[in-house]
């Protein structure tokens, strides 16, 4: 497994092209977070791990956006191996309660070594 994330050229670790998240009014747009540390390299090697760093990153995001998870209502999640669907479906569950955020799942997209990677859009009150 490789164990930094892949960065386009002239990419630095600290320097993303990116948001974390972004405000449009009440909605809330979280950037794909994954099980990748500030410099780069890979957290877990399991897809369990990886999981559970990345949704923790997740909530913090959230919490410093000024929302919490009851507010999220649309996941995207993408899983390296559809292997993982079923462990992705119960871990998900111990995240996220009923009513689910409306979601969406990609498997085989993710680059070698990163197992799993969420966004997701929240409504603010």
């Amino acid at each position: 497994m490789p164990s930094k994330y892949p960065m386009a050229e002239g990419q630095t670790k600290h320097v993303l092209p990116l948001s974390m998240f972004r405000k449009d009014g009440n909605t809330l747009y979280i950037s794909g977070h994954g099980a990748v540390d500030s410099e780069g390299n890979y957290v877990s090697d399991t897809f369990e791990g990886q999981f559970r760093y990345t949704m923790d990153l997740i909530f913090s995001t959230l919490k410093d956006a000024g929302a919490n998870p009851s507010q999220v209502v649309m996941v995207r999640g993408y899983v390296a191996d559809s292997a993982n669907l079923p462990l992705y479906n119960r871990l998900y569950r111990e995240y996220f309660s009923e009513p689910f955020p409306a979601r969406t799942t990609l498997t085989g997209c993710l680059p070698p070594g990163l197992e799993f990677e969420i966004d997701c859009v929240a409504v603010l009150e």
